[in-house]
């Protein structure tokens, strides 16, 4: 029983170190991706060589402190062995901006807009899409329900913008379960342009967002998003809104884009339509309540790069608590736990509480650092770091205090095993006016309350 307790918390103290060095390139290539739109080779191969460097002393230090691993040695090395071949080229094939030339005439899009309901901001921001300064693009507005209060919005801002070439499209079409897909099916079966873009009704934007958005649209790239980031509006929900989309959120986010991997959301995405309709079109999609992932996976399998806007996708709904965005997080979790299985081992550790308990059980039983204390010191670093990033993506002062920052960020950390529970425990999503039971792979049923 005392040998197994060894090997268990030696194993724990290892794991502890990878993670550790981990978690410090994600936060490293988040910083420096805000800051200058890419990450340098410099910087890549670091964070690469920090990860070696540190399972390397992680396994000698075992070796040495634990005999009874040390004779297994041949069955823990060749583990982390293969993983370093794969995990330092994909730290280096990290994504630069575009040195490829940027095209004179920017191209015709056309753009997809949900709504359903209107909420206090939504005509501002509906608003802001028929000011952009873009030379050629559509705004197809597609609503579901003849009823909804949004088509008369919609008529209203049409005549008011006579010359925006803009179309309203009600009633939908059903393909599948995913009722933003059905709600878009019209608009996009009637989109002239060879790119869509497909945004969101809590978006907002800039006069020159869509250029930018188009400009990273170069000949290898077939997607083009957004890092998903939320307005300055008032009260504690929208701040710990803020603190999440410009810390915890934005980390992952940056860092899957930066190192290869699939991370797109679907509030602001630039799409190649002949890429989207060699997979079957936007109605294949229909059958996943996460479409978002499995049209970004199909575009990838197809040999297409993915781009990162270098503006933000600014969510500015006026409709917000902070048990709408617990639930809307726990959705998000409920997703990608059926997408992604692997999320239910690798999403908790990377929590700055529960990797603070693993690294800091590492340096106790590597270092005989006061347990404690280094929890403390590495929940005050990870706190710092995440403040930087927030001030980086927000890119100027806050609209909030440094103190409701600091309740707003533990408030977070604190809820985020609850959700992670919270989605483990029930399978079935209610997004929008639908109740829906996720099978494994993504796929969803409507569950038809009798």
């Amino acid at each position: 029983m005392a040998m197994a307790l060894e090997v268990v918390g030696a194993a724990a103290a290892v794991f502890g170190c990878a993670l550790f060095g981990i978690l410090v390139q994600m936060h490293l290539i988040c910083i420096v991706y805000v800051c200058w739109g890419s990450c340098t080779s410099s910087l890549t191969l670091l964070s690469g060589f920090m990860y070696l460097v540190l399972h390397s002393l992680s396994v000698c230090i075992l070796s040495c402190t634990c005999p009874q691993l040390h004779r297994r040695g041949d069955h823990l090395s060749p583990t982390f062995g293969m993983m370093a071949p794969t995990l330092v080229p994909r730290f280096l094939k990290m994504n630069k901006r575009s040195t490829e030339t940027i095209p004179m005439k920017l191209p015709g899009i056309s753009l997809l807009k949900p709504l359903m309901g209107i909420d206090p901001h939504l005509e501002d921001n509906l608003e802001t899409f028929f000011e952009l300064d873009y030379p050629e693009y559509e705004i197809l507005l597609c609503v579901q329900e003849h009823e909804d209060p949004a088509v008369d919005l919609c008529k209203r801002l049409i005549g008011k913008y006579p010359n925006v070439d803009a179309k309203l499209f009600v009633g939908g079409k059903k393909v599948g379960i995913n009722p933003k897909i059905n709600n878009l099916m019209p608009g996009y079966e009637a989109a002239r342009y060879s790119i869509v873009w497909i945004c969101d009704s809590g978006i907002r934007v800039r006069v020159d967002t869509l250029a930018d958005l188009a400009r990273q649209m170069t000949e290898k790239v077939g997607l083009v998003h957004g890092l998903p980031y939320t307005a300055d509006r008032r009260g504690f929900a929208a701040t710990l809104e803020q603190v999440y989309f410009g810390t915890s959120h934005a980390r992952t986010y940056v860092a899957a884009h930066a190192t290869g991997f699939k991370c797109v959301t679907g509030m602001s995405c630039l799409l190649r339509k002949a890429v989207v309709d060699q997979a079957g079109g936007l109605a294949a999609f229909g059958q996943y309540l996460a479409e978002d992932y499995f049209i970004s996976k199909a575009i990838a399998d197809r040999g297409w790069q993915f781009a990162m806007a270098q503006q933000v996708a600014l969510q500015n709904p006026g409709t917000y608590s902070i048990s709408l965005f617990q639930s809307r997080v726990i959705r998000w979790t409920k997703l990608r736990i059926h997408m992604v299985p692997a999320t239910i081992v690798c999403e908790p550790v990377s929590e700055c509480f529960v990797s603070g308990l693993l690294v800091s059980w590492s340096a106790h039983y590597f270092f005989q650092w006061d347990l404690v204390l280094a929890f403390l010191c590495y929940v005050f670093a990870w706190f710092l770091l995440d403040f930087i990033k927030l001030r980086l993506v927000q890119g100027g002062p806050l609209s909030f205090s440094k103190l409701d920052y600091a309740v707003a960020w533990f408030i977070r950390e604190s809820m985020a095993l609850i959700i992670f529970c919270a989605a483990l425990w029930d399978p079935v999503i209610s997004w929008r006016t639908g109740r829906y039971r996720l099978r494994c792979g993504g796929t969803a049923e409507e569950v038809i309350d009798m």
